[in-house]
């Protein structure tokens, strides 16, 4: 079989390590060796002696299915030794390595994978009942890699003591440890009642770190298929 769709840039190569390694732009993969977790849904092929554990709404799937405003995130846990290959939506994919002592805080949207070895914690902006999406978020520490899925290339935005970074609620991917946030209100309430901008209140994030923001607002979630 000849043709441009067989050439290496497509082809897979089998792994030369367990873990997590970024296959293409679009797509994850997993060399399993154990034990792994899953945003449901998002396993597109695998191959080995692997198993499929649909989690439930208690522990780890509960907590990160509130961690998303509406949607959800109901997790999975793939468990043997195989390759398997996650992707959601042709959403760009990112791998972030997190070591002892680090934290990254992360909307749930944009959780695509992640090693058994990470822990986390739910967190939620304070007042943030009077936004939108993006304020309900997963704190991830421990040791290990975290796939995350973005549309569109991320921004990710120094911020620093001197320059507070301001984004909108509905954009912002993450943030690393260092940062306080609160909710910023860019619009007198009478500049909302005539029309304003559209862009009323962003997140302020504060201190010295990082903050990863994608390209674009988010779009209404689609429904889970299972």
């Amino acid at each position: 079989m000849k043709g441009d769709l067989f050439s290496s840039e497509h082809m897979v190569q089998p792994a030369t390590q367990a873990g997590m390694t970024v296959e293409n732009a679009k797509c994850v993969k997993y060399a399993v060796n154990g034990e792994m977790l899953a945003r449901q849904g998002a396993m597109i092929a695998y191959r080995g002696n692997l198993q499929f554990e649909r989690k439930g709404q208690g522990g780890v799937g509960g907590m990160l299915k509130r961690a998303v405003t509406g949607e959800g995130l109901p997790l999975m846990a793939v468990r043997g030794q195989g390759e398997a290959w996650f992707a959601q939506e042709a959403q760009n994919c990112f791998i972030v390595e997190i070591e002892p002592g680090d934290e990254f805080t992360v909307n749930g949207r944009n959780v695509l994978c992640f090693d058994a070895s990470l822990s986390y914690r739910i967190a939620t902006v304070k007042g943030s009942g009077i936004a939108g999406g993006g304020l309900f978020n997963s704190v991830f520490t421990g040791q290990g890699r975290l796939g995350l899925v973005c549309e569109g290339n991320p921004l990710v935005i120094p911020v620093s003591q001197e320059w507070p970074v301001y984004v909108d609620t509905d954009a912002v991917v993450g943030w690393t440890a260092g940062l306080s946030t609160s909710l910023h209100r860019s619009q007198s309430v009478g500049s909302m009642l005539r029309g304003g901008s559209g862009e009323a209140v962003q997140l302020m994030l504060q201190g010295q770190g990082y903050v990863v923001v994608r390209p674009s607002e988010a779009t209404p979630a689609k429904p889970q298929q299972h």
